[in-house]
């Protein structure tokens, strides 16, 4: 008996194929989704990615869940946030097969109800995990059929409508697929808008020839970066595997923090939606919840996870969410993350503004920190070091602890989160401060706590 513990993760399934995720597996998780969000009678829509596993994964899926009468409508090839449209166009529940930004060797499901509400182990994903270990009850009913439906036209069209750049100054936009699903939904989307689209590795390919298809790691941006200042083009994109994320950077080849991207889209959400509501997630900037203030919105603060941010969106009618990885979430997207969707916005500011207007220019307004980004710390015991950390700033004149999501400290003009991986024994540690030195210290003190090199270190130099 596999361990499913070591692939059903807090929001989707997720294993090296075809050793810890098979089409036998995939078989009774289709039966089992079915069976848990009590679909039977009704429609589950199914895509993959361009993973090669992909197509027999699906047919595996497919058949688990029509026979227990849920109708199947399969849209084949498609980005996760593709998958959320059909979802929420068609009030179905879905499937996407995809390991997003994984290496070649993975697939995984990521799973939702209807009107693409996620599905996490809080909300369905613990109790399929328990229906596949005890095994799938018998059903008497009707199997369900298959049908087949190309989706993509209407997808494009949907974005197109929510963020309408035909009034935008012409931009030259390099775009950096990585092999992945961008590649897909690129060239139909951006079709007909006023830009000229330099494309890089738009041939789908799920061993990813060129880059891992992960922009949150700079190494994957340097060819994106290069092109940018080789053709002088306005501004690069570059998307994950399965293109539901999406990192810029700017007419410079600097890479663009999602945080800043975040103040930018929030400020331009409550032009429309004076008033609303914000999420960010606790590692995103200190600009972001400033933004939204100045500009009249209402900030929210949310742990890390698009299930929480999802969540705190419908509780709070939240019209627009960031978080620091690349994922943006939108009320008229069904509260779901679109990678695509949040290209469109930054076309489109950078497109309405003044001719001559640079990316980085519009963009200083919305960048007013230093930040460390994610700096991962291989430990034996991530709990009893997150404690020593929290020992050595506890009582320091000043100071802030929370615990939202792992460990937060603040002081005036710096803070840091230090959150346990779900699924390594790792810390990761996020910092922030006003400048470079100032970020420095922080982080080379809470690293050497944080990799037991002293207790003691943060109160010798209580300056800090």
């Amino acid at each position: 008996m596999r361990d499913l513990g070591q692939i059903i993760k807090a929001y989707d399934i997720r294993g090296t194929y075809p050793d810890q995720l098979d089409e036998d597996l995939a078989r009774v998780a289709g039966a089992a989704f079915v069976r848990v969000l009590g679909a039977a009678g009704r429609t589950v829509v199914v895509g993959h990615d361009m993973r090669p596993s992909g197509p027999s994964l699906v047919a595996a899926f497919t058949e688990g869940a029509t026979s227990q009468g849920a109708d199947v409508v399969l849209i084949g090839l498609a980005s996760t946030d593709g998958l959320y449209f059909a979802s929420g166009r068609l009030d179905a529940p879905g499937a996407m097969f995809t390991a997003s930004h994984n290496p070649a060797e993975y697939n995984g499901i990521k799973l939702c109800r209807p009107g693409a509400a996620p599905v996490g182990q809080q909300t369905g994903l613990a109790e399929i995990r328990a229906l596949i270990e005890t095994g799938i009850p018998a059903y008497d009913g009707p199997v369900g059929s298959v049908t087949e439906r190309d989706l993509m036209s209407e997808y494009a069209a949907h974005l197109k409508h929510l963020v309408d750049l035909t009034g935008s100054r012409h931009l030259t936009v390099a775009v950096d697929a990585g092999n992945g699903m961008g590649g897909f939904t690129a060239p139909v989307v951006l079709a007909g808008l006023p830009l000229t689209v330099l494309p890089m590795y738009f041939e789908l390919d799920g061993t990813f020839p060129n880059h891992e298809a992960n922009p949150i790691d700079p190494a994957n941006l340097v060819d994106l970066q290069a092109k940018v200042r080789a053709s002088g083009a306005d501004l690069g994109l570059a998307f994950d595997g399965d293109a539901d994320r999406c990192f810029v950077v700017d007419e410079r080849g600097e890479i663009v923090s999602p945080s800043t991207l975040t103040a930018l889209i929030a400020a331009r959400e409550l032009a429309r939606v004076p008033g609303a509501t914000v999420i960010h997630n606790l590692i995103t900037s200190r600009s972001v919840p400033e933004v939204i203030l100045e500009n009249g919105g209402i900030p929210v603060r949310t742990r890390v996870g698009h299930s929480f941010i999802k969540q705190v969106m419908a509780e709070t009618g939240a019209v627009f969410g960031g978080e620091h990885s690349g994922h943006f979430y939108f009320a008229d997207f069904w509260r779901a993350d679109s990678g695509m969707l949040a290209a469109l916005h930054v076309m489109a500011a950078l497109g309405e503004s003044p001719a001559g207007t640079t990316l980085s220019s519009l963009l200083a307004p919305y960048d007013r920190y230093v930040e460390s980004g994610e700096i991962n710390s291989t430990v034996p015991d991530a709990a009893e070091r997150t404690r020593a950390v929290e020992r050595a700033y506890a009582g320091l004149d000043g100071i802030t602890l929370d615990h939202l999501d792992g460990l937060t400290v603040s002081a005036a003009d710096w803070w840091f989160n230090l959150r346990s991986s779900n699924t390594e024994p790792l810390l990761r540690l996020n910092v922030e401060a006003g400048d470079v030195e100032q970020l420095g210290l922080i982080r080379d003190r809470v690293l050497a706590l944080v990799r037991g090199t002293s207790d003691d270190l943060v109160r010798q130099g209580e300056s800090a």
